[in-house]
């Protein structure tokens, strides 16, 4: 099969500060977020996983936390209908668009998109809680959420998730049988763009091998327990004890 071809009037530069869609996109993703903005300076970690749909990302972020019970999901809020074996609370919050709005009025997420014509939404009280109690917590959420949880959180970890070709891309959204042609075709576009912003992520996984995506997530995510700054904070008397500053 033919690759989708993208657009070259976008190499891959900086989102804009506040998620608006630059000329060019090929797809209305509005991205919004709320004002204040802090250095995160947590005992937890934040990952954020973005990929484009059909990636794998739900998959391994699922198996990551069968097997590595220190790293809990934070559960978004979304309008979308469920589909396939989504249940609510677990996948998402399935909410009607009226009470998502109710919530964006009260400030309770720290951040919310328009994907697709649907609404999602990270709740900022349940992620701050954890990483400042010592847990670690990974959201799934978009390539414009990610950049836009950097600016709120400067320690967050980002993590892309690529497919290893176009082929394979356009194979699994088929395979899993839950979209129209029309909607799979729409996805295969807006990878156009998401695969544009890998540059601005910490890591990036090529899911060719299920198994070998796992342990590259899961060596992200121990290594990032192991800085410096992270040690510190969790053997503070150890560490003073020894003289470290």
């Amino acid at each position: 099969m033919q690759p989708i071809k993208c657009s070259a009037a976008d190499p891959g530069a900086a989102p804009p500060a506040h998620g608006v869609p630059r000329a060019g996109m090929a797809h209305p993703f509005k991205k919004n977020i709320t004002s204040s903005t802090a250095r995160m300076d947590y005992p937890g970690n934040l990952f954020v996983v973005s990929a484009p749909s059909g990636s794998g990302k739900s998959s391994l972020v699922n198996a990551l936390m069968e097997v590595d019970h220190q790293v809990a999901p934070s559960v978004s809020h979304t309008t979308r209908p469920p589909r396939g074996q989504d249940k609510d609370g677990r996948e998402y919050f399935f909410v009607e668009r009226p009470a998502f709005d109710a919530m964006i009025e009260a400030g309770d997420f720290l951040e919310w998109a328009e994907v697709h014509g649907h609404r999602y939404g990270t709740s900022r009280q349940a992620i701050e809680a954890r990483i400042a109690s010592g847990g670690d917590v990974v959201l799934e959420i978009d390539w414009q959420g990610a950049m836009q949880i950097r600016r709120l959180f400067d320690g967050a970890v980002l993590i892309f998730v690529l497919p290893p070709s176009w082929d394979e891309l356009r194979a699994r959204l088929t395979r899993r049988g839950e979209d129209t042609a029309d909607t799979i075709a729409l996805r295969l576009e807006n990878a156009c763009t998401e695969f544009k912003q890998v540059r601005h992520f910490d890591y990036v996984i090529i899911n060719n091998s299920f198994e070998r995506a796992l342990f590259d997530l899961k060596a992200i995510v121990h290594a990032q327990r192991l800085r410096y700054d992270q040690q510190k904070r969790r053997y503070a008397d150890m560490f003073g004890g020894l003289g470290i500053d």
